[in-house]
C-alpha cells in the first residue's frame, strides 16, 4: 500500500464521547528530507496534563528523535538510530535494544508510523517492539505489539500484546489515523 507524504499537515483529535475531556493539535511538515510532527496534546479530567512533543522522522518513517515536555515539568529527550539502538539524554538505553518505533499513550498520530513503515498487503500482520512513553510521568519502557491491514490503506487493527487490548484504526490517505474507537476522534 502506497500512502501519500504530506508535506505540511495539520491535524487535530479530541477525546472519544465519554471519555475525558482532551485535545491535540498537530503540525506536520517536511524539512530537508524528514518529517517534522509537533504536537500539543491538553488532558482535563482525573488525570490532566498538558503534552508537547516533536518528533523527527526519517524517509522510511523510523523516529530518530522524540522530544517531549509536560507542563508538570517532566522531561524526555530519546535519539535513535533507526535499527533499534535507542539514548536518552545521550545516554544508552540498553532496556529498549531493538525497539524500531515509538508509541506515545497520549497521541494516536505514533500509531501513524508503524502503519506507514510495515506497508502491510491484506491481512498480513506484523508484531513490533516499540518504546511505550507513558504520559504524563514521560518514562520509556519497551512494548509489544501488533499490527494487521484488515483493509490496506484504509483500516488497521492494533494490538497490545502486553495487555490484551486492540483497536481498529481507520486511517486516511496519509496513513493518519481518523478514528481511535473509545480514545480519540479526528475532528479536522
Amino acid at each position: 500500500m502506497t500512502f501519500r507524504t504530506p508535506k505540511t499537515r495539520t491535524v487535530r483529535w479530541m477525546a472519544w464521547d465519554g471519555c475525558e475531556e482532551g485535545v491535540e493539535h498537530l503540525d506536520i511538515r517536511s524539512d530537508g528530507g524528514v518529517l517534522v510532527a509537533t504536537g500539543v496534546v491538553v488532558a482535563a479530567g482525573e488525570r490532566s496534563f498538558g503534552l508537547t512533543y516533536r518528533l523527527v522522522i526519517d524517509d522510511t518513517w523510523y523516529v530518530r528523535e522524540a522530544h517531549l515536555q509536560t507542563t508538570s515539568g517532566h522531561n524526555l529527550h530519546l535519539e535513535s538510530d533507526g535499527r533499534g539502538a535507542w539514548r536518552e539524554s545521550g545516554e544508552a538505553r540498553a532496556d529498549l535494544r531493538d525497539c524500531t518505533d515509538i508509541d506515545i499513550e497520549a497521541t494516536p498520530f505514533t500509531n501513524t508510523l508503524p502503519i506507514r513503515r510495515l506497508g502491510l498487503r491484506q491481512d498480513e500482520r506484523a508484531a513490533i517492539r516499540p518504546v511505550y512513553v507513558r504520559v504524563p510521568a514521560l518514562t520509556a519502557e519497551p512494548g509489544r505489539q501488533r499490527y494487521t491491514a484488515l483493509t490496506p490503506g484504509a483500516l488497521y487493527r492494533f494490538e497490545s500484546l502486553d495487555s490484551l487490548f486492540r483497536a481498529d484504526l481507520p486511517v486516511d490517505p496519509e496513513g493518519l489515523v481518523l478514528d481511535y474507537p473509545g480514545l480519540f476522534r479526528r475532528i479536522i
